[in-house]
């Protein structure tokens, strides 16, 4: 985690000082890899820190709520400060924050996790087992519709009713509300109401969340939908990190740093198709057609939550 902190420092002063493109592409590259070591990192240390699965599920809920705001925040913050300083500013307040947080690290994180001796198989090993791969895969259709979305909503709302920027902006307000609201719910009810069964239902959700997007004529009509995604977004993570720390529990020997290594790396690519996929497809299919096409994945892929309802030690593998 110090050394993600630390990467997310550099390149946040590569980006306040960047002048062109390769130097904007070699600040986003590092800050990714920053932003992945703490990721894995910190769900791996709650992994441990909380064996038991009601707890594990509340401090994910916490941690992906922690997430969700930066989201909401993170928007707001860049258009102020860039409005105030230009490009400087706002990067120079991410490299004093990683500072921050950098200290906060070093100074709260004792070594009170106990060490218990393990083996660690390693990202391909844990790739061959089918409820890994199912759940990281939710997670990757899940982010894979929200990165579509969020790269042909705003356009859409300039054609379709000539919306102005704080509407375009504020078009994802209700998202991430409901994402912080959906993950507090269901990391501490998860437990109870069943991993499997949480990621099914948000799958199914969120695809009729999407089919609804186009149907809004005003900013209005975006709230339900918006909010929908948010909250389904919510029970699918709620239900498949803590899933993956069980599955880690009961078969690979506390392998959590490779396991939330594979979901931070499912997560990566859906919210990287997304955007690449929905850019050029929308032109041609038009934003409605692209996005109910968009909402059958998630609707198909929902049924797989069947095969990990229950967790085996001599589950089949892939």
């Amino acid at each position: 985690m110090l050394f993600g902190f630390v990467i997310m420092f550099i390149s946040s002063v590569f980006l306040a000082f960047a002048t062109s493109i390769e130097a904007l592409w070699l600040a986003r590259a590092l800050q990714g890899i920053g932003s992945a070591c703490t990721a894995t990192a910190g769900m791996g240390m709650l992994a441990i820190a909380y064996p038991d699965d009601a707890e594990r599920g509340n401090a994910m809920g916490i941690a992906l709520g922690g997430w969700g705001a930066g989201m909401l925040v993170g928007p707001v913050y860049g258009g102020f400060m860039y409005r105030i300083g230009g490009q400087m500013l706002p990067y120079i307040g991410l490299a004093i924050l990683s500072l921050i947080g950098a200290f906060l690290q070093m100074i709260s994180f004792e070594t009170c996790i106990k060490k218990e001796p393990h083996e660690d198989k390693g990202i391909f090993k844990l790739l061959q087992d089918f409820q890994i791969v199912i759940s990281a895969g939710a997670i990757a259709v899940s982010i894979f519709c929200i990165g579509l979305v969020e790269a042909t909503l705003p356009t859409w709302m300039m054609d379709s009713w000539d919306a102005r920027s704080l509407e375009r902006g504020a078009a994802f307000l209700p998202h991430m509300i409901a994402y912080l609201l959906s993950t507090k719910i269901f990391g501490l009810l998860g437990h109870k109401i069943g991993r499997w069964l949480l990621g099914l239902i948000g799958l199914v959700w969120i695809s009729c969340a999407i089919i609804a997007y186009p149907l809004a004529s005003n900013y209005i009509g975006l709230i339900l939908p918006s909010a929908s995604v948010g909250f389904s977004m919510g029970m699918i993570d709620s239900g498949m990190f803590p899933y993956l720390a069980n599955v880690v529990d009961i078969r690979h020997a506390g392998a959590y740093g490779s396991v939330y290594a594979i979901a931070d790396a499912a997560a990566c690519l859906g919210f990287g198709l997304g955007p690449y996929v929905g850019g050029p497809l929308v032109g041609t299919l038009g934003f409605r057609n692209l996005l109910w096409l968009t909402a059958s994945f998630p609707l198909l892929y929902a049924p797989t939550m069947l095969l990990i309802r229950k967790i085996k030690e001599d589950s089949p593998k892939i």
